[in-house]
């Protein structure tokens, strides 16, 4: 029993030939939008490439682009075809491509949810690898002489000033490594002397910040040297003095960017899913109504269209045993006692040698 069956005149396969044909064009206008969300969020990564470790994060947008280019030939040619099914004449020389064409662009939608749903699951490859890019783009902060991190320093700068945000983690950051460069040290000075003794590698540790950490909404003087000594600064207490320096980490920040740009992304390519495969379901009941017409023979009476042609269950199965029969065809089947079908079957006396020859007359 065919599934969601629906009977069309000819004034129906053509409205539905022509509705289609313009979706189709439609689709390939989705697939540019995906093709340009895909791009765009390639781009928004390689701006922070250098704060970013080395990982698959690229996977989203490259598969978008993928779609997005994929979406625009099928859709051009699913146009092609639905114009031309408008005229049972020009459909034969489809008839036989449209149901190959059908599964190829059921494999595609399926793609595009497949990228939608990644969009919402690529949160903790981007958290890894933005925390171990923040923490190699800290800890090379002063190598301002060093050629390939020479340019590291006003990166995290500016990524500390466009995001309102200190360190990768937080402020803290800052205390466990040293990113003032040693040629801006005075070694002469006793208090540096002693704070590279007191540490075991010979940093030199001071609980202080970069000037990209400070808050220009705070109501005083911006506080970036010891931060935690309470007595060092009149009238401040660091525990509540939020507004002196940015509190969130910036792989917080980072992280909360690009999961409000995947999310919309993921949304847009949801609705862009649903209205492809809309489409789809459009053009399997033309393609069934049209081949019905031809086997009916009368090309301006009524026609059935279906999603398929058996229930589920029959469809599963009659595909199932068509994967498992795969790579057999060629194989004797020797199962319950079936054997090669040619076996019993009997010989001709060709090649017999007791055949009784008539004499050839003699002249």
């Amino acid at each position: 029993m065919a599934v969601l069956k629906v009977k069309f005149t000819k004034t129906k396969r053509d409205k539905l030939a022509q509705i289609l044909w313009i979706l189709n064009w439609v689709s390939v206008v989705s697939g540019i939008i995906l093709f340009s969300l895909g791009l765009f969020l390639k781009i928004e990564i390689k701006k922070r490439n250098e704060v970013m470790a080395k990982g698959d994060v690229n996977s989203v947008p490259n598969m978008l682009i993928s779609v997005g280019v994929i979406a625009c030939i099928i859709n051009f040619l699913g146009g092609k075809i639905c114009y031309d099914c408008s005229d049972a004449n020009k459909f034969s020389r489809w008839k036989l491509v449209m149901l190959p064409y059908i599964i190829c662009t059921f494999c595609f939608t399926f793609c595009i949810l497949v990228g939608a749903l990644m969009c919402y699951t690529m949160r903790n490859e981007l958290e890894e690898s933005l925390y171990l890019g923040l923490r190699d783009a800290i800890k090379f902060y002063k190598d301002t002489d060093i050629p390939g991190r020479c340019f590291l320093k006003k990166t995290v700068d500016m990524l500390q000033i466009g995001f309102q945000c200190c360190g990768n983690n937080g402020f803290r950051d800052w205390f466990e490594i040293q990113w003032v460069s040693a040629r801006y040290l005075n070694m002469a000075s006793k208090e540096v002397l002693d704070r590279l003794k007191s540490n075991v590698d010979g940093k030199f540790l001071v609980d202080g910040v970069p000037f990209s950490c400070c808050n220009p909404s705070s109501p005083r003087p911006c506080i970036q040297y010891q931060l935690t000594n309470n007595s060092a600064h009149y009238n401040y207490d660091f525990l509540t003095e939020e507004l002196n320096i940015w509190v969130k980490g910036c792989r917080e920040a980072l992280l909360d960017y690009y999961t409000a740009i995947m999310r919309s992304i993921g949304i847009a390519a949801l609705f862009i899913w649903l209205f492809e495969l809309s489409v789809l379901i459009g053009v399997r009941y033309l393609q069934t109504a049209m081949k019905n017409v031809l086997l009916l023979g009368d090309l301006e009476g009524e026609s059935d269209g279906w999603l398929l042609e058996n229930s589920f269950v029959e469809t599963a199965k009659y595909n199932i045993n068509i994967i498992k029969n795969l790579g057999k065809a060629n194989q004797i089947s020797t199962v319950s006692g079936m054997n090669d079908p040619n076996i019993d079957v009997q010989n001709t006396n060709c090649g017999k040698t007791n055949v009784t020859t008539k004499p050839i007359p003699t002249a």
